[in-house]
C-alpha cells in the first residue's frame, strides 16, 4: 500500500505520440480466475466447473471476457498512458474464447493523440498462444492532468 507515499504521475498528453507501442503477455492461471470470480461474485458456473462447460460449444470453461478487459484496464493505468489515465470508452471485440491456462499476447499502440481533448485513442490487439486474435478494439483515455495549484495569493480572494 502506497499510504503517504506520492506516486508518479503517467505520461501527458503532450508527451504522447501515435505509433507508441506497448506489449505484454498474460499467463491465465486459476488463482486469477478464484480472484475475480470472487472480486464480482459472478457465479456462471461456465468460468470454473468443466461438467458444465463440457455440455456447452465451449467445451470447457472460458475465461470471462470482463477479466480480459481488466488486463487492458491494468496496462493503461500502469504504462500507457500511465498512473492518473482514466478510460472515457472502449469498444472491444472477443472473436474467440479464451481457455483455462491460455497465455495472452496484448499489443496495444496509440492510433490518435487529441492535445484539445486530451485523449489517445489506442488500438488494442490480444492473440492466444497460437496466434489466433482472441480480442480487438479501442480504447479513448485521458492522461493524467496536472491542475494548477492554489497559491496562498489566490487564497487571499476567499
Amino acid at each position: 500500500m502506497l499510504l503517504g507515499k506520492k506516486r508518479k504521475l503517467g505520461r501527458k498528453i503532450e508527451d504522447m505520440a501515435i505509433g507508441e507501442k506497448l506489449k505484454l503477455t498474460e499467463n491465465i492461471e486459476d488463482k486469477d480466475l478464484l480472484l475475480y470470480l470472487g472480486l464480482t461474485n459472478d457465479g456462471n458456473p461456465l468460468y470454473i466447473q468443466h461438467d458444465f462447460a463440457s455440455q456447452t460449444k465451449f467445451e470447457k470453461p472460458v475465461v470471462p471476457t470482463a477479466m480480459l478487459t481488466g488486463i487492458i484496464t491494468s496496462a493503461v493505468s500502469k504504462y500507457l498512458p500511465g498512473p492518473g489515465s482514466y478510460i472515457k470508452e472502449q469498444h472491444l471485440k472477443f472473436s474467440k474464447p479464451v481457455y483455462h491456462y491460455a497465455s495472452i499476447d496484448f499489443l496495444l499502440e496509440v492510433t490518435e493523440v487529441n492535445v484539445a481533448a486530451n485523449e489517445v485513442t489506442v488500438r488494442v490487439e490480444a492473440a492466444d498462444e497460437n496466434g489466433d486474435l482472441v480480442l480487438e478494439g479501442n480504447i479513448i483515455a485521458n492522461p493524467p492532468q496536472v491542475l494548477s495549484q492554489l497559491t496562498t495569493q489566490a487564497m487571499d480572494n476567499f
